[in-house]
């Protein structure tokens, strides 16, 4: 017999407060599982007109405090957060059948914590920071190959290449947490949790 949790769900969903707490669980059995990336997730931004767009990135760091990804400070995803800073995450694991959609609000992380994980990053990606203008129009190949052996020519000291100013990371501090996991014959089992304005989290079923 399946184990169940005190709302009727599959254990997986266990009996936690914080949906931090069960994203971490989820997190870590996906690391076991994923053949590839098991950090990648889909973002959802939007523009001033309201229009959608969505691109895989993958997560660096998660806590209490959010869910962190770094970019280009002038990329569409980055201006578009400008614009409207609320937006969402899905992570979906087909190896466990699972996925997880995130919403919140997103704010640039400080100088501080990009300089730490810039400084992280190996030679050529930080190279790749400085010589990419992303998502401008790119006429051919080449030049953004130029590029690279410029910035190359200009931070030949592998261990000292500064952080560029338009590259930083955005911090997306969640609201609404849903948790999904497949089930058979269509009939899925999701659970929500939102937050307060006490800051607790408020949990709830949702039909599938």
């Amino acid at each position: 017999m399946n184990q169940k949790n005190s709302l009727g769900l599959d254990i997986c969903f266990k009996d936690l407060n914080d949906p931090i707490d069960l994203f971490k669980e989820w997190f870590n059995e996906a690391y076991k599982s994923e053949l590839n990336d098991h950090n990648a997730l889909a973002l959802a931004t939007s523009d001033k007109k309201g229009v959608p767009s969505v691109r895989m990135v993958l997560l660096k760091e998660y806590n209490k405090n959010g869910f962190v990804i770094y970019t280009n400070l002038e990329s569409q995803k980055s201006n578009e957060i400008k614009i409207n800073p609320v937006a969402s995450m899905c992570f979906h694991w087909k190896s466990l059948l699972r996925q997880i959609r995130i919403t919140g609000k997103i704010l640039k992380v400080s100088d501080k914590e990009a300089d730490v994980y810039y400084n992280s990053r190996d030679y050529l990606s930080k190279i790749g920071a400085w010589a990419s203008k992303q998502s401008s129009k790119l006429e051919k190949r080449e030049q953004l190959n130029e590029k690279i052996e410029e910035f190359k020519k200009k931070f030949p000291d592998k261990n000292n290449v500064p952080r560029p100013p338009h590259w930083s990371g955005w911090r997306l501090d969640p609201f609404r947490y849903e948790f999904w996991l497949d089930g058979k014959n269509r009939i899925h089992q999701r659970l929500i949790y939102l937050k307060l304005e006490n800051g607790k989290w408020e949990k709830s079923l949702l039909s599938p």
